[in-house]
């Protein structure tokens, strides 16, 4: 099966009021290039993260989102300093002893300074979330292996119809082929008719045209070139059947078909071949730009 490098996925693991997500968006590259977005944390992780992804994915520009949020009771720890309080609290009946005030300090007053609590983040161990997290990351790129595999089955199923579309081409140029020396034979042979008078056609050699026929029909023969290039599209119909990374086989295919076509194009002194050939071209650049998007 063909996979296009263009898809998204996502993946969430939830547990013990811990949350991971992961989202994945991919287009197309010549290679694996991964692009990670996460929180501090994950910080650890990232190259198991990537080790995963390469393991699966060969070839796009990969885009990874990972977020984390823990609302457990352990997410966070409050610090206080308890000597800065004790301060505090001295302060305070002193103010209350110098206005002459009755009102007695309490730890409601304390908290209130922002320096007294201090909210903290707590440690967690990166081996406690890889375990959610690699469900989520297993989750997300199944979701977008899923849907590179939709669109690579749409790029198949365009592309093979491409290659039909060549081979139709391809049948009309060789039933072309056989009439183009006779009809270069015939052009020559008005040509001549039209030059020559009744005086000089005693010196006219028969066989002197007939030899500049074979040669012209020795250049412009394109059976080799037929030959090789029904056998480069059978061979790239039977790659599309494949599985796993295939588009650089098939870049590396569509440069010798391009060079057979190009051969044919160049051989064919002939309008009507020529306007084919020019079909064919115009039919590969559509099927290169296809191939692109595949992995």
């Amino acid at each position: 099966m063909a996979f296009s490098m263009t898809g998204y996925g996502r993946g969430e693991q939830i547990e013990n009021d811990r949350r991971v997500t992961v989202e994945m968006k991919s287009i197309n590259n010549r290679f694996c290039d991964i692009q990670i977005r996460q929180s501090r944390v994950l910080a650890p992780l990232e190259a198991r993260v990537r080790d995963v992804i390469t393991r699966r994915l060969a070839r796009g520009k990969i885009d990874v989102s990972i977020s984390f949020e823990d609302n457990s009771e352990s997410a966070y720890r409050v610090h206080c300093d308890i000597g800065l309080a004790k301060a505090y609290a001295t302060a305070l009946r002193q103010v209350s002893e110098a206005i002459g005030s009755s009102d007695t300090v309490t730890a409601n007053q304390i908290s209130r300074f922002s320096d007294v609590l201090r909210v903290e983040s707590a440690q967690i161990e990166p081996e406690a979330i890889w375990v959610l997290l690699e469900k989520a990351l297993d989750l997300a790129i199944t979701n977008l292996m899923d849907m590179r595999a939709r669109e690579g089955e749409k790029l198949v199923a365009d592309i093979r119809e491409k290659i039909i579309f060549l081979l139709e081409r391809k049948a009309l140029v060789a039933e072309r082929a056989p009439n183009v020396p006779i009809e270069y034979q015939k052009r020559l042979s008005d040509r001549i008719d039209t030059l020559l008078t009744d005086q000089n056609r005693a010196f006219y050699d028969e066989q002197r045209l007939t030899a500049e026929v074979l040669v012209f029909a020795d250049k412009c023969a394109i059976d080799e070139e037929l030959v090789r290039l029904a056998s480069h599209l059978h061979q790239l119909d039977l790659i599309l059947g494949e599985s796993g990374a295939i588009g650089k086989k098939i870049d590396f295919l569509l440069q010798e078909i391009n060079r057979e076509i190009n051969t044919i194009g160049s051989k064919a002194n002939d309008l009507e071949l020529t306007q084919t050939v020019v079909e064919m071209k115009s039919e590969l650049e559509k099927i290169r730009e296809q191939i692109q998007n595949l992995e």
